[in-house]
């Protein structure tokens, strides 16, 4: 059996979508359906089973068995909002839970993938996977950093393959529940659809209109690298974006290009963000490609016009 937390999110579903589609059936997904809209992300899956989170805790934590016949954990399920502050539900859903689950993991032998986040770096102008560059600007970005610390004390003495990601923009199918955290291409998408128009943010931190710059990665990517590492052996942190900023500028026109019409406007820089708003990233790949990742990364043309053909498909879009 394979285990992936957060199944039923956004790069959780299209991990466990992928699986399927490379014949595993055997899927355990764990996830938390308060907000149930989230089923629509595995309706088309195959799982043998599916567990709320809270009981997936107490079983690992007190059946020592519970985990002998799986063979990864794909550890996706956190909370990924940047906006949330409220670091005590953070600190348990983010660390706490990752690190009793490694803990369950080790005594296994289960390999273990989890998901880590750009937002270890935050304030930091530099994006390699070392620690004096990792400045996180929220709690959010705090809680991963942890457990990523928490992580290399452990790997020296590790017995099982320990592998985090540290995400960065990423976009694609399945991320539609996730309101305002879903992704720019999703947001100018809808606003051109609503309004005729895609909002980005004005000039800040000595950045034109909407030029701020980021590392925007295809969901589909970030599967294919989390199931690479499946097949390796191998253990470390590795960033996992495309190693290329763009501006946000290139998502909204590719969403323009995409309908045919529409245009860009600017808003002023929100007041609450200063400070706390990362207004360049671009991951350094070189750990990853000394991994022996050689695949190539699709542009922001490329994968926002393939995330906009599966929203027309599955009826979320409409070019008029």
């Amino acid at each position: 059996m394979i285990v992936v937390t957060g199944g039923a999110g956004f790069i959780g579903s299209n991990l466990v979508k992928a699986l399927n589609e490379q014949g595993e059936r055997d899927i355990l997904v764990v996830d938390d359906l308060t907000d149930g809209t989230k089923f629509r992300n595995i309706a088309d899956c195959e799982l043998a089973d599916y567990m709320d989170k809270d009981e997936f805790r107490l079983r690992f934590a007190s059946d020592t068995g519970f985990l002998s016949n799986v063979k990864a954990v794909f550890h996706e399920g956190a909370c990924s909002a940047t906006t949330e502050w409220d670091g005590k539900f953070m600190m348990d859903i983010n660390y706490r839970y990752s690190v009793e689950l490694l803990a369950a993991c080790e005594k296994a032998g289960v390999p273990f993938y989890y998901a880590s986040s750009a937002a270890v770096y935050g304030g930091s102008a530099r994006f390699t996977e070392t620690p004096e560059n990792e400045k996180p600007l929220n709690v959010y970005g705090y809680s991963k950093l942890l457990f990523d610390q928490y992580v290399r004390r452990r790997l020296p003495s590790a017995k099982i393959p320990i592998v985090g990601f540290r995400y960065f923009n990423v976009y694609g199918p399945r991320e539609m529940h996730k309101g305002g955290m879903s992704s720019v291409a999703w947001h100018f998408s809808k606003q051109l659809e609503d309004e005729g128009q895609c909002k980005l943010f004005a000039g800040c931190d000595g950045y034109e209109n909407g030029e701020q710059r980021r590392d925007f990665i295809d969901v589909a990517d970030v599967v294919k690298v989390n199931l690479w590492f499946r097949d390796q052996g191998t253990s470390g942190i590795f960033n996992l974006g495309t190693g290329r900023s763009q501006p946000f500028n290139d998502v909204a026109n590719a969403v323009v290009d995409w309908y045919g019409r529409g245009d860009l406007s600017y808003v002023p820089f929100p007041d609450a963000l200063k400070g706390r708003y990362q207004s360049f990233t671009e991951a350094n790949m070189t750990k990853l490609r000394e991994a022996g990742y050689g695949d190539e990364f699709s542009t922001v043309a490329q994968g926002t016009e393939r995330y906009l053909n599966w929203l027309q498909a599955e009826g979320l879009r409409d070019r008029g």
